[in-house]
């Protein structure tokens, strides 16, 4: 086993000496000398990073948690003020069309979905003790979202125009073309009653005719994305895809008579 002494520590510090001086005074020997002190001190550096890590491994996994729960707890707060700026949005665009309809209107958020049909009926938060009542029409600031088919004292249910059971008399906006549009099992919207000559085109408009006391007249309703002609080739359809996204509704107008 290796001892050591005051000679021992000494002698190896002028053996060190002696050698820097050497390599400071022959520039041939100089590479050779530092490569002789070169893996030594690599090994010392390695070992100090690794006792460093040691001794500090616990409070850099204590500082690490910290920051990690700080950034939780900001993305937390940028999704909640980006939720309400959504809100908000959405509400501004509910009362701008609310301050310029013709008829009068109430504002509504939707709290659920029933579950036999899920995609093609949502439940709000106005009922009877509102005035709202069955047969209103529904829309939100893109157009159309559906009638009002049951009521509570304090809810109601909407069924949506995707609604294969729900029709609505309606023309297209360019050439003023009558037909009659209803929901489909497939989520999108189908015109019927088309003259097979009809000059509708794909990215054409449909709105209410206004033939009915329940849909005001104009209310967007979809845009044409095909065209097809019935199996008995005496008339045409068109399909068109809904003016309001009807899976994300969150806020809705009640139109009153």
């Amino acid at each position: 086993m290796l001892k050591f002494n005051r000679k021992s520590i000494i002698a190896s510090t002028l053996i060190l000496v002696l050698l820097f001086l050497i390599s400071a005074l022959i520039p041939v020997l100089r590479n050779p000398i530092i490569n002789i002190f070169k893996l030594p001190m690599v090994i010392f550096s390695l070992l100090r990073q690794e006792a460093g890590g040691l001794i500090f491994f616990h409070s850099n996994l204590v500082a690490t948690q910290k920051l990690k729960a700080k950034v939780d707890f900001l993305r937390k707060q940028l999704n909640d003020k980006n939720e309400l700026y959504l809100e908000n949005s959405r509400l501004k665009s509910l009362l701008s069309l609310k301050g310029t309809t013709a008829y009068k209107v109430i504002a509504a958020a939707v709290i659920g979905r029933d579950p036999s049909s899920w995609s093609s009926t949502i439940i709000i938060n106005k009922g009877s003790s509102s005035g709202i009542k069955n047969g209103l029409a529904s829309i939100t600031f893109y157009g159309l979202v559906g009638r009002v088919v049951e009521t509570s004292l304090t809810t109601s249910k909407i069924m949506l125009i995707n609604d294969p059971n729900l029709s609505v008399s309606a023309v297209v906006q360019r050439t003023r073309q009558e037909g009659l549009v209803c929901g489909s099992l497939g989520g999108t919207l189908l015109m019927k009653y088309l003259p097979k000559d009809s000059e509708i085109k794909v990215s054409d408009i449909i709105v209410t005719s206004g033939l009915t006391n329940i849909y005001p007249k104009g209310l967007p309703v979809g845009t044409v994305i095909a065209i097809g002609e019935e199996f008995s080739s005496l008339s045409s359809y068109a399909i068109l895809k809904p003016a309001v996204d009807l899976s994300a509704l969150e806020e809705v107008l009640v139109i009153f008579p």
